[in-house]
């Protein structure tokens, strides 16, 4: 190799510049995590960390992808004491959501007979008629 073809490789790795490469710490990696539980999302997530959002993949996948069932596992936790505890509220939730209940309402029909307009005035004035009414 001639002294030529040496300045040349040296010249092609300081061309190589740019960011340098990403290195995640554990305060990055639980500043992921609490953003994603919270429901932010990947692009505002990379622009507070200062990445692009393929770096965020890349080396928080693990955060990004636990986080929704931490987050719920939290909160569920949370509603699943209080409803221990004796919260009607949070015990009416919990069985909505979780246990499939559901409030109805019940609706009857009566059978009345309703009185027409036509009806009122076939038979004369309605103050003659009011024993026939029905309230």
């Amino acid at each position: 190799m001639s002294h030529y073809d040496d300045q040349r490789l040296e010249s092609q790795v300081e061309l190589k510049s740019g960011r340098p490469e990403h290195e995640p710490t554990k305060a990055l990696r639980d500043t992921v995590s609490m953003h994603a539980m919270v429901g932010t999302n990947q692009v505002d997530i990379a622009s507070v960390l200062d990445i692009d959002p393929k770096t965020l993949r890349k080396h928080y996948r693990s955060e990004l992808t636990l986080a929704v069932a931490k987050a719920n596992a939290t909160i569920g936790g949370a509603l699943f004491n209080k409803a221990k505890s004796g919260d009607t509220g949070a015990m009416i939730f919990w069985m909505k959501a979780r246990a499939g209940f559901k409030e109805t309402n019940v609706v009857q029909n009566e059978n009345k007979k309703v009185k027409t307009f036509s009806d009122m005035y076939d038979n004369g004035p309605a103050e003659d008629n009011d024993d026939e009414w029905e309230d």
